[in-house]
């Protein structure tokens, strides 16, 4: 398969079924549908992108429709984001049903002929089940839904060594992408600081979390002989490269028992 030549502003996805993207995915022989896990700091937002570019499909990120929801005012937004919106202006998770109906105002992106990545839901069983559900309404099938794993050790490097500049939102990393200058970022000059949420303690409890969260999620695509757990150490590339090869051996066995990639 091949990658969009012009980037898709996902804006169906971002603003609701009434807008239209600037560049619709080309409708594929074999769009691939795909879910993705994985704790914070395994690294699944840049294979996302990078399986974005090789198959052409759309990643449908529930974390950016709020992200890009904050930034906007209240009016014409469905009762569905308004109540979502509600939700994190009090510091509360939005309920299921809540995320399952923002969701379903966007199914058109399920069905896209591009294909997608699904990334932030299913969170729960329950999400999980509902969206199977709705999928079989809207006819669509997901071929896997891929697990990134990483030690927990190399987790805790990997985010506790992250620092941002809070001038110019720019990321560095003390092992891999060290400033210029220690502790000064490159482009402004700033100080750089450590995110609290970058801070052991705190990722230890995250880590918790979504380990409490996922496992029976996990069980409930492994039962169904979707799960493909990816190992994701090393280097993008490297994890991107297992990623690959797992999907094609599936893909080419038309679904059958899928041996994990460790």
């Amino acid at each position: 398969m091949t990658s969009m030549n012009a980037k898709n502003d996902r804006a169906i996805w971002l603003q609701g079924p009434n807008a239209c993207c600037s560049v619709p995915p080309a409708p594929l022989a074999r769009p691939v549908r795909l879910i993705l896990l994985g704790a914070p700091g395994v690294g699944k937002g840049t294979q996302a992108e990078l399986l974005c570019q090789h198959f052409g499909a759309c990643h449908l990120s529930t974390g950016d429709v709020f992200r890009t929801a904050k930034k906007c005012d209240n009016a014409g937004v469905s009762p569905a984001m308004a109540g979502a919106l509600a939700c994190m202006q009090r510091g509360e998770l939005v309920p299921d049903e809540i995320v399952l109906s923002l969701i379903v105002e966007r199914a058109k992106c399920l069905r896209c002929g591009g294909g997608f990545l699904l990334d932030g839901f299913p969170r729960t069983v329950g999400q999980a089940q509902a969206l199977e559900d709705l999928l079989a309404d809207q006819e669509v099938e997901l071929d896997a839904v891929l697990d990134y794993k990483l030690p927990h050790k190399e987790i805790l490097a990997r985010l506790s060594g992250r620092r941002t500049c809070p001038n110019c939102k720019a990321s560095f990393h003390l092992a891999s992408l060290a400033p210029k200058i220690p502790g000064v970022c490159d482009h402004c000059g700033e100080i750089l600081f450590q995110r609290e949420d970058d801070r052991p303690e705190s990722i230890s409890v995250r880590l918790a979390a979504y380990a409490k969260n996922a496992s029976p999620l996990k069980r409930f695509y492994k039962r169904r002989n979707l799960l493909v757990t990816i190992a994701a150490a090393g280097a993008p590339e490297e994890t991107f490269a297992r990623t690959i090869e797992a999907l094609e051996r599936r893909l080419a066995s038309n679904h059958e028992p899928q041996l994990l990639c460790e």
